[in-house]
């Protein structure tokens, strides 16, 4: 088992913190080749033809009403679709249950908003997307961090030990296609997760925005899947998998969703009526699932082939795990090759990746990277991944050629 680390919401160091995820977001606008780097999927990769459809049936709706839609219907619409959604993985789900918002972030915000009061302590996953890492520090909460391996998944074993040791409120946990590891917790594991919480009585806050996208012949089923209690409320998106612009997501929040719904009215605004309209439309006209079976087709190719080319051009001590799903490789380098130089260097080769430092409060990760393979595959994303095995490989020449010298110096 893992040590659990307990983390304040203070800043970041100059390494690992808000210097360097300022530095990453720059270079993500600056650079003239930031796939790499980037947090979402190519839009190519969207049926943004058929989904206009769906847009423009919203939008002859509005011209009838004139520009003035339902709110409750169009959000009733959608909440039927989505419940139907979890049919498909074998959940049942009451409509009352989901409440839709303004993306996915909006949703996991909401539920720590409800759950939890600054100072309260939650327990999240080591390593951690900088968008948990920046709500916690904004809520003023604390943070037990669970680590996650990216072949065997969170670290069942530290929580139970958190659970004991700590007063933990809630817990924020992608148990499938974890980012940026893309660790996926099996059906035992999922099971296994709700137990101990069960017992303890803590809400498991579940982010699921990439389930969507699990190569499997199978849906993944979410640990809500294993909760008869009400326990886990499941938040997904569908950025990642239909309409990364229009950002609308949900929560289905269990025996919490009178609170977060009654939250919601209070402290954000609605999801765009017509954003609504247009993706219920889909799910029920367009053919969601082949849409889905062609796009984890695309990726599973897509991640083939990067694999292949880091094989080809990186070092061979070069660690790459492939996922079962997703666009994101979890990337560790070889000894003496440090991230965060890897990627000040890329800039100047105008290619933009993200350091793992960017994923960790602390010192960890400096030899790790994130790499995004959701695009689609060109000569031009050959070249970038050509241009960064070479800058590994001089970076780790470098690093061994000065080892030497010191070993020498040492031995004179």
């Amino acid at each position: 088992m893992q040590s659990v680390t307990l983390a304040s919401g203070c800043s970041f160091d100059e390494v690992n913190g808000d210097s360097l995820l300022v530095r990453f977001m720059k270079a993500q606008r600056r650079c003239r080749h930031p796939g790499l780097g980037s947090s979402e999927p190519s839009a190519q990769l969207f049926p943004f033809a058929r989904l206009s459809r769906s847009l423009a049936v919203a939008t002859r709706k509005m011209a009838r009403c004139q520009n003035v839609l339902p709110e409750g219907k169009a959000e009733e619409d959608l909440r039927r679709q989505i419940a139907r959604r979890y049919i498909i993985t074998g959940l049942t789900v009451q409509i009352d249950e989901i409440i839709v918002t303004n993306g996915a972030l909006d949703a996991l915000t909401l539920c720590l908003q409800v759950l939890t009061r600054p100072g309260d302590t939650i327990a999240i996953e080591r390593p951690a997307s900088s968008v948990v890492q920046g709500v916690v520090r904004r809520m003023h909460l604390k943070a037990v961090e669970i680590p996650v391996d990216p072949q065997c998944g969170l670290d069942l074993g530290a929580l139970a030990a958190a659970l004991r040791q700590h007063p933990v409120r809630a817990c924020w946990f992608m148990t499938t296609l974890h980012h940026p590891t893309g660790a996926t917790l099996s059906d035992t594991q999922k099971k296994a997760l709700v137990s101990p919480l069960t017992k303890h009585d803590v809400p498991l806050i579940e982010d699921d925005v990439f389930s969507e996208l699990h190569f499997g012949l199978t849906s993944a089923r979410p640990a809500k899947h294993f909760d008869p209690n009400g326990l886990v409320l499941h938040c997904g998106s569908f950025s990642n998998s239909l309409a990364p612009g229009l950002r609308v997501g949900w929560v289905a929040a269990g025996r919490y969703a009178p609170r977060i719904q009654h939250s919601r009215m209070l402290t954000m605004s609605s999801a765009s009526v017509p954003s609504q309209y247009a993706i219920a439309d889909y799910l029920e006209h367009g053919d969601y699932d082949r849409l889905l079976r062609k796009l984890r087709r695309e990726l599973a190719s897509l991640q083939y082939q990067m694999v292949a080319a880091i094989a080809k051009y990186f070092p061979r001590s070069t660690a790459v795990i492939q996922p079962p799903g997703g666009f994101f490789l979890w990337v560790e380098l070889p000894e003496g090759v440090e991230a965060v130089q890897l990627f000040e260097t890329a800039q100047k080769h105008d290619i933009a990746i993200a350091p793992g430092a960017i994923f960790s409060r602390n010192s960890e990760f400096r030899r790790h990277i994130r790499l995004n393979y959701g695009r689609p595959w060109s000569p031009d994303v050959e070249r970038e991944i050509r241009t960064l095995g070479m800058l590994v490989g001089v970076q780790r020449q470098s690093e061994v050629s000065a080892e030497t010298i010191r070993t020498m110096t040492r031995d004179t």
